[in-house]
């Protein structure tokens, strides 16, 4: 017997991703439900060599749902999940609205696989922005290993990350310039094509973004409280694929051939590092694929116990959809869930 799961926001670009990933890895589903707001009930979606026609997420019943997969934005997960929640359905969300509360894990299953236990006080486990997500990921095992004190770190943010809007305005202002037409600036602050804007999210009182809050706050709760992060977040105009800068100080000494023994060796992390042109990877490699990339490992001179490192990650896949398809294969393996028709 198989799980049912639902996925709420199934026609934007990481619920389509989700679809394709489940189907990908061959996810224990007996029924997979797209669901999305009112205005795209009857909406054809592609599900492996099958297509589910979108239902309101208003109006669905989740009473024999096992599983939802949450990607419909902050104020819908806001309204909706507690109630999912409440009729006995494990909801693993997307957005930011329950990163932050104490008694919902906040998840990246090569990191903290442990605390996903706690997910039985809401029925809810959060997934992490997507610049975290990769981040965490790389870090893990080096802090395993030498324990890491403070974090520098600079991200090259690809437009998908501002959903399908972001991917065609950067599409859009390309083909402006090509054929010198009017350059439309909507969903960024300023134009983003053939530029960079060091904007994202809201800016804060203390003059970061809520983007940079978001990697400090989770990567503390995710890793390790004790570790302190600055960040520098910047939209690039790439489509698909988050890169990062960053630059590590350790408690303990690490020489730069056992961090790249360490980050062989752990999961979710493939290192290409050659010291020649062309020897690491940028965000078009990493687009369509699961890893965290890492290269350019090297030592940073200006701090004791220093590394710098690039690392980048497919955000659609392992920022968002196939984080929170690990989350849910976690649950499954750990025997935490048991489908509700078997239950029955």
């Amino acid at each position: 017997m198989g799980y049912k799961v639902a996925i709420a926001g199934a026609t934007g670009n990481v619920g389509r991703e989700m679809l394709n990933i489940l189907d990908e890895r061959k996810f224990p589903a007996d029924e997979v439900v797209a669901l999305a707001s009112r205005r795209s009930v009857g909406t054809e979606v592609s599900f492996g060599d099958r297509t589910l026609k979108v239902k309101a997420l208003e109006n669905y019943d989740f009473s024999d749902v096992d599983i939802c997969l949450m990607s419909a934005g902050g104020d819908v997960s806001k309204e909706w999940s507690p109630k999912i929640g409440a009729q006995g359905t494990v909801v693993i969300d997307n957005s930011s609205a329950w990163r932050y509360d104490a008694d919902v894990p906040l998840i990246v299953p090569e990191v903290n696989a442990d605390a996903v236990a706690g997910y039985t006080r809401k029925n809810i486990i959060a997934n992490p922005n997507c610049s975290t997500a990769q981040l965490v990921v790389a870090l893990k095992p080096l802090h395993d290993r030498a324990g890491i004190k403070r974090v520098v770190v600079s991200t090259y943010q690809s437009v998908s990350g501002a959903g399908k809007e972001g991917m065609d305005e950067l599409f859009a202002q390309t083909k402006a310039v090509y054929t010198a037409s009017d350059l439309v600036t909507k969903k960024f602050p300023k134009r983003i094509a053939f530029n960079v804007i060091p904007h994202i999210d809201v800016f804060m009182e203390d003059g970061y973004t809520k983007e940079e809050w978001k990697m400090v706050a989770e990567t503390k709760k995710i890793l390790d409280p004790k570790i302190k992060l600055t960040a520098t977040c910047v939209r690039v105009p790439v489509f698909i694929g988050h890169s990062e800068a960053v630059n590590i100080e350790f408690e303990k000494p690490i020489s730069v051939d056992e961090a790249r023994e360490v980050l062989r060796k752990a999961p979710g992390c493939l290192v290409i590092d050659k010291r020649e042109p062309g020897g690491y990877v940028t965000p078009y490699e990493s687009a369509g694929e699961d890893a965290t990339y890492i290269s350019r490992i090297r030592e940073d001179a200006t701090v004791e116990n220093g590394l710098a490192l690039w690392c980048v990650s497919d955000n659609l896949r392992k920022g968002a959809a196939l984080n929170a398809i690990q989350i849910a294969e976690c649950l499954i393996n750990r025997k935490l869930l048991q489908p509700k028709q078997k239950a029955a």
